[in-house]
């Protein structure tokens, strides 16, 4: 077995106190941060209240929002029915042109 000198013991024991220390200033500076985290906290209901009278406001605009979207979905699909409409208008000015070159010939 190993003996045990002094001088281990000391740096040891001081090897225990270094890190005692750092255990007791982390635990402080934990202490800091949970006691801002509930001053905090004191203003997180006032907060939410406010963000709740936002969100109220905000209501109106969304529900406008989402009407206008429903609008522009329904001018969508009349525009794609005006374009099909168009473009089987155009395929058959074309098919009559070609009738009308063939017997002007």
């Amino acid at each position: 077995m190993a003996s045990v000198t002094p001088d281990s013991q000391a740096r040891f024991g001081q090897s225990v106190k270094g890190l005692l220390t750092e255990k007791v200033n982390t635990c402080g500076t934990d202490v800091i941060a949970l006691t801002k985290q509930v001053l905090k906290g004191s203003r997180s209901s006032e907060l939410l209240g406010q963000a709740a009278r936002n969100m109220v406001l905000q209501e109106d605009a969304i529900l406008h929002s989402e009407d206008s979207l429903r609008k522009m979905a329904i001018i969508t699909t009349h525009l794609q029915y005006q374009q099909e409409a168009i473009q089987k208008n155009v395929e058959q000015s074309s098919d009559l042109q070609d009738q009308l070159k063939h017997l002007l010939k």
